[in-house]
C-alpha cells in the first residue's frame, strides 16, 4: 500500500524564483491488479494473481515553499512495490500525494511503463499552471483574420 507519510520536505532555498526540478525514478515497481488486488479498490477483491509491473516515473515540478527530499521520495515509491494497482491510478496517486505534501506551483508526473502484452503505456498527469501542451482556453476574437499583402505584390 502506498505510504505518503514517508514523504519529507525541506524549505525551497529560492521561493521567489520559478525553476523546475526534474527527477527520474527508473526502478518503479508495482503489481498488476488483474493479477492481484488493488489495495484501494474493494470491487477488485475477487481478482487473483499478482504479476509485477515495471516502469520509470518522471517527475517535474516548480516548487513553491517546499521541495521533496530524495530519500523519502525513493522510499515512498518503493511502497508501491507490493500493491496491485493500475498504471493510471498509480500515476494519479503519486501526483495527488506530492501535491498534498508540496503544494507546488505546477507539477507533472509521467509513468513510462514497460511493455506488457505487447502494449506500451505512458501515463501523464499534471496539476497547477496550464502546461505548454494544454489547450489555450482564452477567448479568441471571432473577427476573420486577413493576411497583409506581401511587399512584392501590387494591387
Amino acid at each position: 500500500m502506498p505510504q505518503p507519510e514517508l514523504l519529507e520536505t525541506f524549505s525551497n532555498p529560492y521561493p521567489g524564483r520559478d525553476y523546475e526540478i526534474h527527477m527520474t525514478c527508473a526502478e518503479f515497481t508495482s503489481l498488476c491488479p488483474l493479477g492481484g488486488i488493488e489495495s484501494d479498490a474493494a470491487e477488485l477483491a475477487l481478482l487473483k494473481g499478482g504479476a509485477p509491473d515495471f516502469g520509470t516515473i518522471l517527475l517535474t515540478y516548480v516548487p513553491d515553499r517546499a521541495c521533496v527530499e530524495l530519500k523519502s521520495l525513493k522510499l515512498y515509491l518503493w511502497s508501491f512495490r507490493n500493491d496491485g494497482i493500475f498504471y493510471e491510478r498509480a500515476v494519479n496517486r503519486i501526483l495527488d500525494d506530492l501535491v498534498a505534501v508540496l503544494a507546488p506551483r505546477r507539477i507533472e508526473v509521467i509513468g513510462d511503463f514497460n511493455v506488457r502484452g505487447g502494449i506500451k503505456s505512458v501515463i501523464r498527469a499534471s496539476a497547477g499552471a496550464v502546461s505548454d501542451r494544454a489547450v489555450n482556453k482564452k477567448t479568441v476574437s471571432k473577427k476573420p483574420v486577413r493576411s497583409k499583402p506581401s511587399k512584392g505584390r501590387q494591387r
